[in-house]
């Protein structure tokens, strides 16, 4: 595994169960705001994908607009989607996670976890970040 991949992992243990990150915002929490595509490859090649602890939980990733990947190494949409859904979290009418509800805010679970990602400032603004016209995934 590669210093990204590590990266990204440690991220995504920080979402917490029964919400969701997009792939776009994963990176931006790296450091690496345009590397939505990397971040899909590094989660492709999870060694360890779960729920349990050290387990990278993948599944909570998803595309800003709350589909999920039509190519989620795990088992396909319809696994993730279940994994999603026994976390408690909802999708609308076409399967698209409701976004504006469960994404994750980018904070760690416990304010004393210092080895999580900080959240953003108070006045970022994810939709001008993640804006398609910029070329974020």
């Amino acid at each position: 595994m590669g210093d990204f991949s590590e990266r990204v992992y440690a991220v995504v243990r920080q979402i917490p169960k029964g919400k969701v990150a997009s792939y776009g915002q994963v990176g931006a929490l790296i450091g690496a705001p345009r590397a939505a595509r990397y971040v899909g490859y590094a989660l492709h090649g999870n060694p360890k994908p779960g729920t349990d602890e050290g387990c990278v939980p993948c599944h909570r990733v998803v595309f800003k607009d709350g589909r999920m990947a039509t190519g989620f190494a795990f088992g396909g949409p319809d696994e993730q989607r279940k994994m999603l859904a026994a976390e408690g979290v909802s999708f609308d009418e076409e399967g698209r996670v409701l976004m504006a509800r469960f994404q994750w805010d980018g904070r760690p679970q416990s304010e004393d976890d210092g080895d999580g990602p900080t959240a953003p400032p108070p006045d970022f603004d994810w939709k001008a970040e993640l804006d398609e016209t910029k070329g974020h995934s």
